[in-house]
């Protein structure tokens, strides 16, 4: 790397990273960083992106989501030494500034490390907040760590602002730019209409949950397996392998596999095309909330807290806090062959948020 290195720095740890950052990597060139915490190989290939220039540490296996799901004492050990690692070049090669995206084990690594280092930071997508600890966790650590530690922070809506704002952070430099996940969103959809995809011609709804508070917990698992069995449209099920032991060990497995029909990862291009195509989808993730917007499809969250509140003020994402009686009323209601989607204005921007992210970032080095 060396002299090569520009003056931007991406670090970047995993998926939910790479598909968020690769629209402002086209905009704004600088060094990419790979911390190594997924595997990036297959999403790279598939949008012709840059390989990383520096790989900080050997990814998992490909289709492996990572090397330490559901072991915290492992999780905690990559995440110091991605600490020292990112720090140990950041010193060495001292770019002019970082950016760093979201509320990852990586994310909050480089942080650290940049603040360690002396270097002005960026963080994207910035000042979301489920305003408790513990839900969902640790991301909401690991996003208050990230704007603490950041000089600009670039904001996906007005509520996020509103967040940060509170905060009263002096010296700080904040912007609502929208979300970068409208590109990569609408990116990967028009990839996926060049090409034939294997998704039902039937109306059918997505079932996704994978968050460390949903799998070690009997009660919130079973009122998901009862909202699922309550949807009379086939449901296809995106399931992680943490999942699916989850549903063994509390003995859910066969109850639910007698609704769900499987359905397979395949890339993000080809869950776009299912998330597209689908009436209705379950979900207790983070982006899929924004993805449900840009392709204004009902999204039930299959969780207490959000803390992506902007998407609960459209009518199209419904907090479900695990109530059974209210999901099923909320189903029956979007599932009515009247319904349509309400009119609104996406709280997270319309396409070209990259573009201002790169704008926002390219100002602030002017000005320091």
């Amino acid at each position: 790397m060396g002299e090569e290195m520009t003056e931007y720095a991406y670090i970047v740890g995993t998926n939910a990273e790479f598909i968020k950052m690769f629209p402002l990597m086209k905009e704004l060139d600088g060094t990419f960083i790979h911390t190594g915490q997924h595997n990036l190989s297959e999403l790279i290939e598939t949008f012709g992106a840059r390989e990383p220039d520096v790989v900080l540490s050997p990814p998992p296996e490909h289709g492996k989501t990572s090397k330490f799901m559901g072991n915290p004492a492992k999780a905690t050990f990559w995440n110091l030494g991605g600490i020292v690692k990112i720090g140990k070049l950041l010193r060495k090669e001292r770019p002019d500034i970082v950016i760093y995206h979201g509320d990852t084990m990586s994310t909050a690594a480089a942080s650290i490390a940049a603040k360690n280092a002396k270097i002005k930071a960026t963080h994207v997508e910035a000042g979301l907040r489920s305003h408790y600890w513990l839900e969902p966790f640790p991301e909401e650590i690991f996003r208050k760590e990230a704007d603490k530690n950041a000089n600009l922070l670039l904001a996906p809506s007005k509520l996020a602002v509103g967040n940060l704002e509170s905060e009263v952070r002096k010296g700080k430099a904040v912007f609502n730019t929208g979300n970068t996940i409208v590109d990569a969103a609408m990116e990967a959809y028009k990839l996926g209409r060049k090409v034939q995809q294997d998704v039902p011609k039937e109306e059918y709804a997505i079932l996704t949950f994978h968050r460390f508070e949903t799998l070690n917990n009997r009660a919130k698992m079973t009122k998901i397996v009862e909202m699922v069995e309550h949807v009379s449209i086939p449901v296809y099920f995106f399931a992680h392998d943490p999942t699916i032991q989850a549903l063994k060990r509390f003995g859910l497995w066969k109850r639910i596999n007698q609704k769900v029909k499987a359905a397979r990862f395949a890339n993000y291009v080809s869950f776009i095309g299912w998330l597209a195509g689908s009436r209705l989808l379950f979900t207790d993730g983070g982006s899929i909330q924004e993805e449900s917007l840009v392709f204004k499809k009902p999204c039930f969250l299959l969780r207490n807290r959000t803390e992506r509140m902007a998407g609960l003020t459209t009518g199209l994402n419904f907090l479900t806090r695990f109530d059974v009686e209210f999901t099923k009323s909320k189903i029956d209601e979007v599932l009515r062959p009247d319904w349509s989607a309400p009119d609104f204005v996406n709280p997270y921007g319309e396409h070209g948020a990259s573009k201002r992210v790169a704008d926002r970032i390219k100002a602030f080095s002017e000005s320091i």
